[in-house]
């Protein structure tokens, strides 16, 4: 499974994140809170250094009530959410927070792949050596030089009949 983190944090003036859903800036941090369905009232689901943990806070507090349909920060982790099986705040609370720490977790681990080894996809494979291409253009070229093979003509037919032709080089 494969994730790029933002890194740029672009912030609306209202101090939303632009790209993720659900969460906000306040002073330096940032907090993650979802409105309850058909309720005026909020479940306060924490403060976190960074905006992928809140979003992966959110996006578990959103599976909990607006169910699998929802619009998702981190689509590609819904399997690794623990979510609650009831909409309670306190359970949705916890379950927020685990997220959040196993996208810590998640993330440490990734930048700690790019510092050690770089992108996996970047090794470098020469292709002109596996295929042996100098001497595979040489030997297609030297092959057009060759000259066709004779043919012995058997029948009885003229040359120049290529009415009933299975040979390429009857012409």
């Amino acid at each position: 499974m494969s994730t790029s983190f933002y890194t740029k944090t672009s912030l609306k003036t209202t101090g939303k994140h632009t790209t993720f859903h659900g969460i906000r800036s306040r002073n330096g941090k940032w907090v993650a809170e979802i409105r309850e369905p058909r309720k005026t009232s909020r479940i306060w689901l924490g403060t976190y250094p960074t905006a992928e943990m809140a979003a992966a806070a959110y996006d578990v507090a959103a599976l909990a009530l607006k169910g699998g349909d929802t619009t998702l920060n981190f689509p590609d982790f819904v399997g690794s959410y623990q979510v609650p099986e009831s909409p309670e705040p306190a359970l949705i609370r916890r379950a927020a927070g685990e997220a959040a720490e196993s996208m810590k977790v998640f993330r440490e681990r990734e930048d700690g792949d790019r510092a050690v080894g770089g992108d996996r996809n970047d090794e470098f494979i020469d292709e002109e050596a596996i295929f042996d291409m100098p001497n595979l253009l040489v030997d297609m070229a030297g092959g057009m030089l060759v000259s066709p093979p004779r043919h012995m003509v058997v029948d009885d037919r003229p040359l120049g009949d290529s009415s009933d032709c299975d040979n390429l080089w009857s012409y």
